[in-house]
């Protein structure tokens, strides 16, 4: 006998759909890479990327600030190269027309890449 590897809800429907017309997403969330704005919808994932890597970064250096591991120079030199990055990021995505909002973009029932 083959186990259903799909947990059913309450109501006796499956959880996990395999349908991909049902999953649904907010208007507008959705990374539009159209031949007329391909650059945007480009910049919009890539810049969403880096901006989740900067971010991995930043916490990654609080953790070692606060355990000690790093001389007073390192995070000195860590914080500014963060806010560097982050500074660049904000310049690209206005150079493209996007908002820092623009940049969390929505993965559907994952929830949004970032938290901020």
């Amino acid at each position: 006998m083959q186990e259903d590897s799909h947990p059913e809800t309450p109501n006796g429907q499956n959880d996990n759909s395999d349908n991909a017309s049902e999953l649904t997403t907010a208007p507008g969330s959705r990374i539009d890479c159209s031949p007329e704005n391909i650059e945007q919808g480009l910049a919009k994932l890539v810049l969403g990327l880096i901006e989740m890597v900067r971010q991995l970064l930043e916490r990654q250096a609080i953790r070692r600030m606060q355990g000690g591991s790093l001389t007073d120079q390192q995070v000195e030199e860590m914080g500014e190269a963060l806010m560097k990055l982050e500074a660049k990021i904000h310049e690209l995505a206005d150079h493209f027309g996007l908002k820092p909002a623009d940049l969390n973009l929505d993965l559907g029932p994952l929830g949004n890449l970032l938290e901020k």
